[in-house]
């Protein structure tokens, strides 16, 4: 069979990188993290002291980025990022880095270039709307606003970092806003994909009923 992908979206806290994570394993696929490479720039930018807001300056440092796919995280220009990039703060500037159209069109080139040569599990806001929209599967998955909160706030508590369950929830909704209504490729299901609310199921059924909606494609293909 040739190069298979699945494009999975939905808003933040779903669960999309841990269960893309885990589909990819399965099948021996790429995993490829979208949301990590936008946090690693938000990251970088920090680190660098470049102005968040100055789009211009942000998509430069986008272009100048190498990105390597890693089991453990994501690797930039050689160097491993795991935890730093999923703060609360990197999180936030993250959703302000998404917004940017020249920000977004480097990376999509990118993704896209790797899922030419390889088959993928992609995550992210608008994978299968905009960057893989041929995509073989594609899944949108959601949860609601208190059911993100508490994970996210289980995973901070978990590495040791203070959290409030009503910040959090009100940073989400915030995101969700932003990723909703921004001008260029804003989150929203596509047509053909497949709902998944993983609103009260383990993360094992979950995964489980994607795995079984990819082997049912791939029949068809075949």
């Amino acid at each position: 069979m040739k190069q298979f992908s699945v494009a999975i979206d939905g808003p933040a806290g779903a669960g999309k990188s841990t269960v893309a994570r885990k589909v990819a394993d399965f099948f021996g696929f790429t995993y490829v993290d979208t949301g990590a490479m936008y946090r690693a720039i938000a990251w970088k930018a920090l680190q660098d002291g470049v102005d968040i807001n100055n789009e211009q300056a942000i998509t430069a440092l986008a272009e100048s980025l190498h990105f390597e796919l890693d089991p453990k995280g994501i690797r930039v220009n050689n160097l491993q990022l795991t935890d730093e990039i999923r703060t609360p703060q990197v999180s936030t500037l993250a959703s302000t880095v998404a917004t940017m159209v020249g920000v977004r069109q480097v990376l999509v080139k990118k993704q896209q270039e790797i899922a030419q040569i390889q088959s993928v599990v992609m995550d992210g806001r608008d994978i299968g709307t905009h960057v893989l929209p041929q995509a073989n599967l594609k899944i949108f998955l959601t949860a609601s606003i208190e059911e993100r909160a508490m994970r996210r706030y289980k995973e901070l508590l978990h590495k040791g970092l203070t959290a409030d369950l009503k910040t959090l929830q009100e940073e989400i909704r915030h995101r969700d806003e932003n990723d909703q209504n921004r001008v260029h490729a804003p989150l929203r299901q596509a047509e053909d994909a497949v709902l998944v609310d993983t609103t009260n199921r383990s993360l094992e059924q979950v995964v489980e009923s994607i795995i079984q909606l990819c082997r049912h494609q791939m029949g068809v293909m075949e």
